[in-house]
């Protein structure tokens, strides 16, 4: 009996302990971790997809390249890239895979005979064919297609058509740069299947829904539009050019609001078909981006914690 007394107290004993620990572990869930059941420096943080969306400019597309080598010292380095016109060239050139370093060497070499063939426009719709430009490109990134790159690439341009945007994912790569670089009555307009294509700017001259729709979720947009600066000169190209500053600059307005992160060099003085100004194009864009370096940071920190 005495035996059984002892047993019977042992495994009373034996189950309040467990009931003791039982109820522990119950109020560690319910205390400090809330609702979700987890304790807070257990805490998952957002991923970050950042996309690079760079506008279209013509020859102030160099001030792109100044912000990716800042971007990539600081040790960003995105996961989708989108270019319109001459952001297009810029972003093929770095989603093929090419370094800083490479690219300044490129934008140091580049010349305007290297990119433009001329032809007579009244017969063809166009001062330039734009062949010269896809060669080039195609050159440049080895020869891969759209599909092929190293980091996932769109380029923008506009069916000329339906006055619709496209972001061309697959395909040959120089086609599409050439496509959403041209510009109406300077470049042909290019067909690609059975459709026809113009300049990307007309309908996005900075590409940030296109690159939340190819899955980024922090979207850094890089402006070098120019806002309309007087008249311009008796030159046809400045005269176009400073009509797609008139028609884009509300676009631009609605387009940037969607953006988390705006960067815009400052390119003041410094014309669409100036590229004797590339060196200080680039400089201006590795100025911008620096000084804002410690409120992207800031930026991303918010994104990634939820805030």
């Amino acid at each position: 009996m005495k035996r059984n007394g002892q047993r019977t107290g042992w495994m009373g004993l034996g189950a309040m302990l467990l009931t003791l620990v039982l109820a522990g572990c119950g109020s560690v869930t319910r205390g400090p971790a809330g609702e979700n059941g987890k304790l807070p420096h257990a805490a998952e943080r957002r991923e970050i997809k950042l996309g690079l969306a760079l506008g279209g400019g013509a020859a102030r597309g160099f001030a792109h390249l100044g912000v990716i080598q800042v971007l990539e010292e600081a040790g960003y380095r995105p996961s989708h890239v989108v270019g319109t016109s001459a952001g297009s060239l810029v972003a093929a050139l770095y989603a093929s895979g090419k370094s800083t370093a490479e690219l300044a060497r490129l934008a140091e070499t580049m010349q305007e005979a290297d990119i433009t063939d001329w032809m007579l426009p009244i017969l063809n719709r166009g001062a330039l064919r734009g062949e010269a430009l896809a060669k080039y490109v195609n050159t440049q990134v080895g020869g891969r297609s759209l599909e092929q790159m190293k980091i996932p690439l769109g380029i923008v341009a506009t069916d000329l058509g339906s006055g619709e945007s496209i972001t061309f994912r697959r395909g040959n790569t120089g086609a599409a740069v050439r496509a959403s670089s041209a510009v109406p009555a300077v470049f042909q307009p290019v067909r690609i299947g059975d459709r026809e294509y113009v300049d990307g700017g007309l309908v996005a001259p900075v590409p940030v829904r296109q690159a939340r729709d190819m899955g980024a979720n922090f979207v850094i947009a890089v402006d070098i539009s120019s806002d309309p600066e007087g008249n311009p000169s008796g030159d046809t190209f400045q005269i176009l050019m400073q009509t797609f500053a008139i028609m884009g600059k509300s676009i631009n307005t609605l387009a940037l609001k969607d953006a988390d992160f705006v960067v815009r060099p400052a390119l003041s003085g410094v014309k669409s078909a100036d590229f004797g100004a590339r060196m200080r194009s680039i400089e201006a864009g590795r100025v911008a981006m620096r000084a804002m370096l410690p409120s992207l940071k800031a930026r991303l920190a918010e994104f990634e914690a939820g805030r």
